[in-house]
């Protein structure tokens, strides 16, 4: 099979691997969707033999990329049994992979294992390529309503959002502020909107700002052309808003996420890597802020996640701009690399 290999610098080859065979307690996945997430491009830019923005070192030997997966059972290991797979089941994959045993890994967080984790698409080969060899612990049932490119947005993306949005303990009767409206931000931006939330979103590309009014955003602004922290303010009486999140990290947007939530307000960050630079006491201290950090979700989450976005009819096909063949990688990673279209997909 073929599969995407990031080499370095903005480059990337569709390179040869044996189609995978499973080992006891695993299963092979047949791709049927792999998104493309911001943090992607993270990986895609990077020099050769670097880190991922989270200081997770990458695979020393040619790895897939992709960390979205969704497809199909399609191979199961020895001592696998017919409750945790079947062939031709529809899943999802919480793609990280921990000692299974350590209470972070007991309670679904496999990714906080306190023996190292595996992050597929980095450390592991991803699901950029037509098979995906993956432990059965890892699986995440794909609810009937749900096609397949949505369940790649929840493998990552969507659900980093959802997990976000549920640290936040947002409510119906708060205003939140998301800054940033790549596939994460928008994906917050239509989740926030269906908790019943009042939606400011933020961004500097017209494309994005116009993508987040279709998804319900109440206001959206472009923090090129508006003070984001004065501008919040004023659609929120003076005070702020109830709940700030950032997705873009950049770093004045992180500290104008901290400064445009009211006393009392909280702000989270879910964008990965870069800096912030604060004024603790009038910023933090003084307004009694609260500060999070979330990320991604737990395997539990993930199925969550899946559950409200089915039940609730949420449309997260329309994240998706665009469309591709593993063939077209290079062009897919080019046209994201410039960061003002909405998500982009493999089908296989």
């Amino acid at each position: 099979m073929r599969g995407i290999v990031f080499t370095g610098n903005r480059k990337l080859e569709l390179m040869e691997f044996p189609d995978p065979t499973p080992g006891p307690r695993e299963v092979v996945l047949e791709i049927k969707a792999s998104g493309m997430c911001g943090s992607d491009l993270h990986r895609y830019r990077a020099a050769p033999g670097g880190s991922d923005a989270g200081g997770v070192k990458r695979s020393a030997s040619p790895t897939i990329a992709g960390h979205e997966p969704c497809g199909v059972v399609a191979a199961i290991g020895s001592g696998v049994t017919e409750k945790e797979a079947r062939i031709g089941q529809r899943v999802m994959d919480h793609h990280y992979a921990g000692c299974g045993t350590c209470k972070h890994c007991a309670s679904g967080w496999a990714q906080m294992c306190l023996e190292g984790t595996t992050v597929y698409g980095s450390g592991g080969h991803g699901a950029h390529a037509k098979y995906m060899k993956v432990p059965v612990s890892t699986l995440v049932p794909l609810p009937d309503a749900l096609s397949f490119e949505v369940g790649a947005a929840i493998s990552c993306g969507t659900g980093t959002a959802y997990g976000a949005l549920r640290r936040l303990d947002l409510r119906g009767d708060e205003t939140i502020a998301i800054f940033g409206q790549g596939p994460v931000g928008l994906s917050a931006t239509q989740l926030a909107v269906a908790m019943g939330a009042r939606v400011i979103a933020l961004d500097i590309s017209p494309e994005r700002r116009e993508m987040a009014q279709q998804f319900g955003a109440d206001v959206v602004l472009n923090p090129l052309s508006n003070d984001p922290v004065s501008a919040i303010r004023e659609l929120t009486h003076g005070e702020g808003a109830h709940k700030t999140l950032d997705c873009s990290s950049n770093p004045e947007a992180r500290a104008s996420a901290v400064r445009a939530a009211r006393t009392w307000g909280t702000a989270c960050f879910v964008g990965e890597g870069g800096n912030v630079t604060l004024e603790v006491s009038p910023d933090m201290l003084r307004r009694q802020i609260t500060l999070i950090a979330s990320w991604t979700f737990s395997k539990n989450g993930q199925a969550d996640c899946a559950e409200f976005v089915a039940d609730r009819k949420i449309p997260v096909e329309k994240l998706f701009t665009d469309r591709w063949k593993l063939e077209q990688a290079e062009e897919a990673y080019k046209l994201f690399d410039t960061q003002t279209t909405g998500k982009g997909v493999f089908l296989m």
